[in-house]
């Protein structure tokens, strides 16, 4: 059995464990690329998870983690995907936005002045250690 359907089995495995035990299933998405596409990506993946756990009437929280270049999803000057954000905060309160801080003191080095930011996001130190950390604790980690 390959690598990845071996990944796919046990994550699947781990969903079941987690519903049969009434937990709220845990997905963490990284966005690091600048891309409309990705961000879309990462927002589709969101949404449809979030149905589909709706659906069946369990409960699923989600993360979606921005850093290196991924951090402009959640910037308020650049961000292409900035009414859909709003579209989260108002109907997925389900899905978190999480911001790296050290992306963040990188761009406003470079910019000469702090980027701003969309409403309701989180700020963590480094994006990848809130991936590693939330891995540790069973959580999903999916980069579309």
């Amino acid at each position: 059995m390959s690598k990845a359907l071996a990944l796919i089995v046990a994550l699947f495995a781990l969903f079941v464990v987690q519903a049969e035990a009434g937990e709220a299933h845990k997905l963490a998405l990284q966005i690091s690329d600048n891309t409309p596409e990705k961000m879309n990506a990462v927002l589709n993946v969101a949404t449809n998870v979030s149905k589909y756990y709706s659906d069946k009437g369990q409960e699923v929280e989600i993360q979606i983690v921005a850093f290196n270049a991924g951090l402009h999803m959640l910037r308020d000057d650049t961000s292409p995907v900035k009414p859909r954000l709003e579209s989260f905060k108002q109907g997925m309160p389900n899905v978190s936005f999480i911001a790296c801080d050290n992306t963040l003191h990188s761009m406003t080095r470079n910019e000469g002045k702090e980027p701003p930011l969309v409403g309701n996001v989180e700020h963590v130190e480094a994006g990848v250690v809130r991936l590693i950390e939330l891995a540790e604790k069973g959580w999903t980690i999916v980069r579309p």
